[in-house]
C-alpha cells in the first residue's frame, strides 16, 4: 500500500487552529462582558438601595408610618401606606384572575404551539414592554375622561393592566413545568377536562402562580405614572378607602409631590417615604423568589 509523506498524522494529539483561537478569544471577551455587565447591574442596584436608606432610615419613626399627612411637609404617611394596599389590591383582583385564565388557555386548552397561543404570548411579552405611562393615558381616557374625576377605581384598572402580562407569564411557565404524567393519569381515570384542570393541574402550580402573583403586585406598587395620571386628585390628610368616588393617597404620590415641595423637610419626608416602599418591594420580591425556588423543586421533584 502505498503511503504519502504528507498525509496528515490523525493518531497524533489535536492542536488549536488559528480559526480556533480566534473563537476562544471572542468566547472569552462576551463572558467578560457578560460578567461585567452582570457586576455593574448589581453595583447599581447596590447604589440606589444604599442611597435610600441613608437617606431614609434616619427620618422614619413609628409615627410617620401610623399617621396622616398634616399640612405642608406634617405627618406622616398612615393613609398613603393604607391608600397604596386598597389600590394595588383592587388592581390585583382584576389582574390575577385573567392571567391564570390565559395562561390556562395557552397550556391546556390551546396549547403553547398553536396559532392562538403563539398570539396571546406575543401580546402578552407586548403589554409587558408596554411604557407604563401610555398605560396611564390609555386609562385615563377611557375611565377618567368619562366620569369627569380621577378615582382609586381608575389607577386600579391601570396597575392590573400593568399587573396581568407579569402574572400571566408566571403563571404559563409554572404549569409547564407541571409533569405531563400528572395529566395522563387524569385522562387514564376518565376524568373530565376541567376537574382535572382544578382537581390536579392548578394545586400542583398554585404555589409559583402565587409567587408570580407577589411580584407582579410588588412592580405595581412602585408605579407612578399610571397614579399620577389617574389618581392625583385628593385629600392628602383623610383617610378613603372609596375608590369609586374619588382619588386614594398612595406612596408613589406622596414621595412625588413631596419631592416636587421647596421645603427641605419635605425632602427627607419623600426619603423616609421611599424607604418604606424599598423595604415593602424588596420583602415581597425576596419572599416570591424563595417561595419559586420551593415550589419549582417540588414539582421537578415530585
Amino acid at each position: 500500500m502505498t503511503e504519502y509523506a504528507d498525509a496528515p498524522d490523525w493518531t497524533g494529539p489535536l492542536t488549536a487552529s488559528g480559526n480556533l483561537r480566534r473563537r476562544e478569544r471572542v468566547s472569552r471577551a462576551i463572558e467578560f462582558g457578560a460578567i461585567a455587565a452582570a457586576i455593574i447591574a448589581v453595583a447599581m442596584l447596590a447604589l440606589v438601595v444604599a442611597g435610600v436608606v441613608s437617606h431614609g432610615a434616619s427620618n422614619l419613626s413609628f409615627s410617620f408610618v401610623t399617621t396622616n399627612e398634616s399640612a405642608i411637609a406634617g405627618g406622616g404617611i398612615g393613609n398613603a401606606l393604607i391608600g397604596t394596599g386598597v389600590v394595588v389590591a383592587a388592581g390585583a383582583l382584576l389582574a390575577i384572575p385573567i392571567g391564570v385564565l390565559t395562561a390556562l388557555y395557552v397550556t391546556e386548552v390551546a396549547g403553547p404551539a398553536s396559532r392562538s397561543g403563539r398570539a396571546l404570548k406575543l401580546g402578552l411579552d407586548l403589554m409587558q414592554g408596554l411604557p407604563t405611562v401610555i398605560v396611564g393615558l390609555f386609562i385615563y381616557g377611557l375611565i377618567v375622561l368619562s366620569q369627569g374625576k380621577q378615582t382609586g377605581w381608575a389607577a386600579s384598572v391601570a396597575l392590573a393592566i400593568v399587573m396581568l402580562p407579569l402574572t400571566a407569564r408566571a403563571s404559563q411557565e409554572v404549569l409547564q413545568l407541571v409533569p405531563a404524567s400528572l395529566r395522563e393519569a387524569a385522562d387514564a381515570l376518565g376524568v373530565a377536562r376541567w376537574r382535572a384542570v382544578v382537581g390536579v393541574i392548578l394545586p400542583a402550580a398554585a404555589g409559583g402562580i402565587a409567587t408570580g402573583s407577589i411580584l407582579a403586585v410588588a412592580r405595581a406598587a412602585g408605579e407612578t405614572a399610571p397614579v399620577l395620571i389617574c389618581n392625583s386628585i385628593y385629600t392628602a390628610n383623610t383617610t378613603q378607602l372609596n375608590i369609586f368616588t374619588h382619588g386614594i393617597p398612595t406612596i408613589p404620590m406622596y414621595i412625588y409631590l413631596s419631592t416636587d415641595s421647596i421645603d427641605p423637610n419635605a425632602i427627607k419626608l419623600a426619603w423616609a417615604a421611599a424607604f418604606v416602599l424599598l423595604i415593602c418591594i424588596l420583602a415581597a420580591n425576596i419572599g416570591a423568589r424563595v417561595l419559586l425556588a420551593r415550589n419549582r423543586a417540588r414539582i421537578l421533584g415530585g
